[in-house]
């Protein structure tokens, strides 16, 4: 699996979500379309654990927290990837929205109170990641690469 070839892979899914909002009903879309255990995101975990192993995903490492940004712009969203363990990330900002697909390592795994599959943030909305219950890779889309940390 190569970068380009996993941006091919998130095409399935940014090519359909392009210029929609970024809202509750975006996260049930994303359920419905491309559902957790179904072939789309079997291979983007899959893609994600070979990119780990192969060192150019979640290449950086800060807090305990491994991270990288994947792609700058596919369709309008950046792709960044984390594996966290039981950890609470750094506080940030999204102001236009972040759209999260949750992939637990461990069979209960939570990011944010939520298991696997997508999950969205709308725009204006602030957080600390948390994964909790073990470890997880979580796999960002944010519209226009759009992010702010905050103290």
């Amino acid at each position: 699996m190569s970068k380009e070839e996993f941006q091919s892979l998130i095409q399935e899914v940014t090519g359909v979500i392009a210029g929609k909002p970024v809202d509750g009903a975006l996260a049930d879309e994303l359920n419905s379309k491309f559902p957790a255990g179904g072939d789309t995101l079997n291979a983007i975990r899959s893609a994600c654990e070979t990119g780990v192993a192969e060192g150019w995903m979640c290449e950086n490492e800060h807090g305990g927290i491994k991270f990288g940004r994947v792609i700058k712009d596919v369709d309008g969203f950046s792709v960044d990837v984390v594996h966290m363990d039981n950890i609470v990330g750094p506080h940030h900002r999204h102001p236009n929205g972040e759209i999260d697909l949750i992939m637990p390592i461990s069979p209960d795994a939570k990011f944010d109170g939520h298991g696997a599959g997508w999950m969205v943030y709308g725009p204006d909305t602030a957080h600390k990641p948390t994964v909790s219950d073990g470890e997880a890779y979580v796999l960002y889309l944010l519209p226009g690469g759009a992010i702010e940390f905050t103290r």
